[in-house]
């Protein structure tokens, strides 16, 4: 014979209960990546022992732990609730984050400019989600180089100066180098028509033929044409020429006439490829672990047909992999999962092999009883 037991559970529920919930912090903005204790008053006193949950309306900008510590994540305000488990009594408070600066940097470090010429100061306040991105621009002397609150540069007269760029807050400070020369004739430099001439700054290169040697073939000058790597090599006939690249202008005197410096787009780490270790570049970049700058920086926007959609792709992967906030751990069992699957399709073309093998195997006596 069989029994059965049967146990039933209630929850008591308590006969005093929370009545009101007092949340207050020493301070409700916070800079991301701070963290703060929540106070809380349960009341009545005979009900602080009861069990409270805390919300965040907005995890992405602060999250709050089953302990009432609150991460400030980035920029923008949540309301903090806490509220009783065992009925609707809650309070709240509101928590602003803002992300300070931390520093700037500028598109281009030196510049050599021709007299009349303007030219466009691109400062990079970082982080990049830092909330005031306001600078003051100066010139250490004006009567060579004039910029105007919007960092527009004017080349005033010959001679050499310096450009400062400060950050409003923080008090961050970058700088240009500047060098004035006088204007070159219409007929002094000619360059090839394929090649787009903006400022300083020359793009429209063909990456198939990109050494000195070539380079020399689409400029027409009567001055010296000198070319150095970014990294300030002077570079030989035969040398591949890549993106920050200088092409200079020197005289009989070796005077410097004219600077420019040559953009590839898609070339973002300067040695005249495109390939998998400028996709590599471009993820470290957009991920924020090391930022691109000056040439390099306006490289990014890669516009070869020949290979744009597959860019793209990546890039778009990339942003998206951004914003999710999908941790590395992912990332390295997403590698794993993709060499796992590779593993299993060589396993499935062996085990083919084997199979035609026993097949053949299988064939051949049969070949030999008929003969």
């Amino acid at each position: 014979m069989m029994g059965y037991v049967f146990q039933n559970y209630l929850k008591e529920v308590p006969t005093i209960q929370i009545e009101k919930i007092n949340v207050s912090s020493d301070k409700t903005e916070l800079k991301k990546g701070e963290s703060i204790k929540l106070k809380v008053e349960i009341l009545p006193d005979e009900a602080k022992d009861h069990e409270v949950e805390y919300i965040s309306s907005n995890p992405n900008v602060a999250t709050i732990d089953s302990a009432g510590n609150i991460i400030a994540q980035k920029s923008g305000t949540t309301t903090i609730t806490v509220k009783a488990k065992e009925n609707d009594v809650k309070g709240e408070i509101q928590i602003k984050v803002y992300t300070p600066v931390t520093g700037i940097e500028l598109t281009s470090q030196s510049l050599v400019m021709q007299e009349g010429d303007q030219f466009v100061v691109t400062p990079i306040i970082l982080p990049a989600d830092a909330d005031n991105k306001k600078v003051i621009y100066s010139s250490e002397n004006e009567q060579i180089a004039i910029v105007d609150n919007s960092g527009n540069i004017l080349a005033a007269k010959e001679g050499k100066t310096k450009i400062n760029v400060t950050t409003e807050e923080g008090g961050f400070k970058s700088e240009i180098d500047v060098t004035v020369v006088q204007k070159l004739g219409e007929d002094e430099i000619v360059f090839d028509e394929s090649l787009k001439v903006v400022q300083n700054e020359i793009t429209g290169w063909d990456i198939e033929n990109l050494n000195v040697k070539n380079i020399k073939e689409k400029i027409q000058t009567s001055y010296n044409i000198e070319i150095y790597d970014y990294k300030g090599n002077e570079l030989t006939d035969e040398q591949m020429v890549g993106t920050g690249s200088k092409i200079r202008l020197v005289d009989e005197n070796d005077v410097i006439k004219m600077e420019y410096y040559i953009i590839i787009y898609g070339d973002v780490n300067g040695d005249g490829k495109i390939n998998s270790l400028d996709l590599l570049v471009l993820q470290r970049h957009i991920l924020e672990i090391e930022r691109l700058n000056g040439a390099f920086l306006k490289a990014r926007k890669y516009k070869q047909k020949r290979t744009k959609s597959y860019f793209t792709r990546f890039i778009n992967y990339t942003k998206t992999y951004t914003n999710l906030k999908i941790d590395r751990t992912k990332v390295a069992l997403g590698k794993v999962a993709l060499r796992t699957v590779r593993n299993r399709k060589q396993d499935r073309k062996i085990a083919l092999g084997t199979v035609r093998n026993r097949k053949q195997d299988r064939k051949e006596p049969q070949d030999k009883k008929q003969k």
